[in-house]
C-alpha cells in the first residue's frame, strides 16, 4: 500500500504511536489537535478549538492551549510567530524549513530552507561573540502575494 492510499485511521495510529514514543499519554484531545493542525498548517489557538470542538463539544479553551503547549513541548508541534498575529502551529518539523508572509492578507506559505548546504544554520560570528552550535534558524519571509498584488484595490 503506498503512502496515498492509507487508510484514514493511519494518522491517527501514526500520531499515537509518535506520543507513546514521548511517554506522553494517547488521548483524544491530543489526537485531535495533531489531526485538526495536520489538515490545517498554520493554525492559530482558536482555529484549533473550533475544531476541536466539532468533535469533542466540551473542550474548554484553556485546555487547548495546555495541550498546545505540551505538543509543542513534546517537538510534535511547531509554534510559529509572525508579526501581527497570534501564534501558529504546524505539524512540520524539523526540517528547518521556513514561513513567508503576505503583508496584506497575512497568508503563510513554507518556504524549504537551501538546497544542500544549510547556509542559515552557519552563522559569522562577530567578534568576541561566543560560537555555540546552531540547530534551528527562523527566517521570516514578508511581502505581498500574487492574489493581493493582483485584486482590485478597496476604497
Amino acid at each position: 500500500m503506498t503512502e496515498t492510499t492509507l487508510p484514514p485511521a493511519a494518522p491517527s495510529r501514526r500520531w499515537a504511536d509518535a506520543l507513546r514514543a514521548l511517554g506522553r499519554r494517547v488521548t483524544r484531545q491530543r489526537l485531535a489537535a495533531l489531526s485538526a493542525i495536520e489538515a490545517s498548517p498554520h493554525a492559530t489557538a482558536d482555529d484549533v478549538v473550533q475544531a476541536l470542538r466539532a468533535e469533542l463539544s466540551g473542550i474548554t479553551v484553556q485546555s487547548v492551549y495546555v495541550i498546545l503547549a505540551d505538543l509543542t513541548d513534546a517537538g510534535l508541534l511547531r509554534r510559529i510567530e509572525t508579526p501581527h498575529s497570534p501564534a501558529r502551529y504546524e505539524t512540520r518539523i524539523n526540517d528547518n524549513h521556513h514561513h513567508a508572509v503576505c503583508t496584506s492578507c497575512g497568508r503563510i506559505e513554507d518556504v524549504d530552507c537551501a538546497v544542500g548546504h544549510a547556509p542559515c544554520l552557519t552563522p559569522h560570528w562577530s567578534s568576541g561573540a561566543q560560537p555555540m552550535t546552531i540547530q534551528v534558524a527562523e527566517v521570516l519571509y514578508q511581502g505581498i502575494c500574487e492574489a493581493c498584488r493582483n485584486s482590485p484595490p478597496t476604497n
